[in-house]
């Protein structure tokens, strides 16, 4: 019998090292028994290697009997066998997607890991030097993958997993002379040309919870650093409902069980409600500095992965934590 609810968890920046064992299992426990599908926004490792990645697996696979949709980001193309990742995630069970489409109980997931660029009026213009306008050109590569991937759904509900920002409100928080390196606002362009959902993606460490497009479609920034930092009575992950059904619709201003009276019960304002003690904006700038891409310290400790801005990003005690991070249902298009 189809569900009334799809309940979709999305978290990225989990930087597994290969001294990760046994530190993340009990963070997809805890996913595997909250939601129905599980987003990874990438950074899944830390310097992109096999090892790290059969890490992961082990990791994810005895825990999470959802499925599981991912995308790669800059972390996992660091040492140039990105190839070898994939193959390993896919191996699994695992859809890693670069420009490709899949359909899950009806909901529609596409996906790439998008680029850099800038945003608005500061993005970068293809002029002057080839190296500028190659990366003009990687960050247009990465919008026609998602304009392809989006293209082939024909779901009602359509969700979005980047690891790039593809607008500017999820990354203020970060110094603004990094904005450029942590997306572009080219990754709009497609999310406005077709109905979606949702849009999860991660990087910007020490970014925004959440943001809007153009066209009102909700936006959430899921890095763990990010989670951990802002939600800290919560695991570090996000829960976005998905109304599969008319009934739903009437659940969404239900109370969490287990949250407690003095929080709000969702996290933010999604299509169609105004959930109790959201802002009136729905962002929640942090301050501070990012992730710049540049690489961790190798040392890590057993019970935590540190990201690239010296965050430590692996779960602790994430299994003892047992509110429910979710947001409000959101109704099909």
């Amino acid at each position: 019998m189809p569900k009334d609810i799809m309940r979709i968890a999305a978290v990225g920046d989990l930087h597994c090292t290969k001294s990760a064992q046994g530190a993340y299992q009990p963070l997809f426990a805890n996913i595997g028994e909250q939601a129905d599908v599980l987003c990874l926004c990438g950074d899944l490792t830390d310097y992109g290697t096999p090892e790290e990645a059969q890490i992961l697996v082990k990791e994810l696979l005895p825990a999470v009997k959802i499925p599981i949709v991912a995308v790669l980001g800059n972390h996992d193309f660091e040492t140039g066998q990105q190839d070898e990742v994939i193959k390993i995630l896919r191996g699994a069970g695992i859809h890693v997607l670069d420009g490709e489409s899949v359909e899950i109980d009806g909901v529609g997931f596409a996906g790439t890991k998008g680029y850099i660029g800038g945003f608005g009026r500061h993005t970068l213009g293809a002029w002057g030097e080839n190296g500028i306008k190659n990366i003009v050109r990687e960050a247009q590569d990465e919008v026609l993958k998602l304009e392809s991937a989006l293209a082939r759904l024909r779901t009602d509900h359509r969700v979005v997993l980047l690891h790039y920002a593809p607008i500017a409100a999820t990354v203020v928080g970060e110094p603004e002379s990094i904005f450029p390196f942590l997306g572009t606002s080219r990754l709009e362009e497609p999310l406005l040309r077709h109905p979606l959902t949702v849009v999860f993606h991660g990087h910007a460490h020490r970014g925004s919870l959440e943001g809007k497009t153009i066209s009102n479609i909700p936006v959430y920034n899921v890095a763990m650093p990010l989670l951990r930092r802002e939600r800290p009575e919560m695991p570090p992950y996000r829960v976005v409902e998905l109304a599969m059904s008319a009934s739903a619709l009437n659940q969404a201003n239900e109370p969490i069980a287990g949250a407690p009276n003095t929080a709000p019960n969702h996290d933010g304002q999604l299509t169609g409600f105004q959930p109790t003690g959201a802002s009136s904006t729905g962002i929640q700038p942090t301050a501070s500095a990012a992730d710049s891409g540049t690489a961790p310290s190798p040392a890590a400790a057993n019970t935590a992965a540190t990201g690239s801005n010296g965050n430590r990003t692996g779960p602790t005690n994430s299994g003892a934590q047992r509110l429910e991070p979710r947001s409000a249902i959101i109704p099909s298009n």
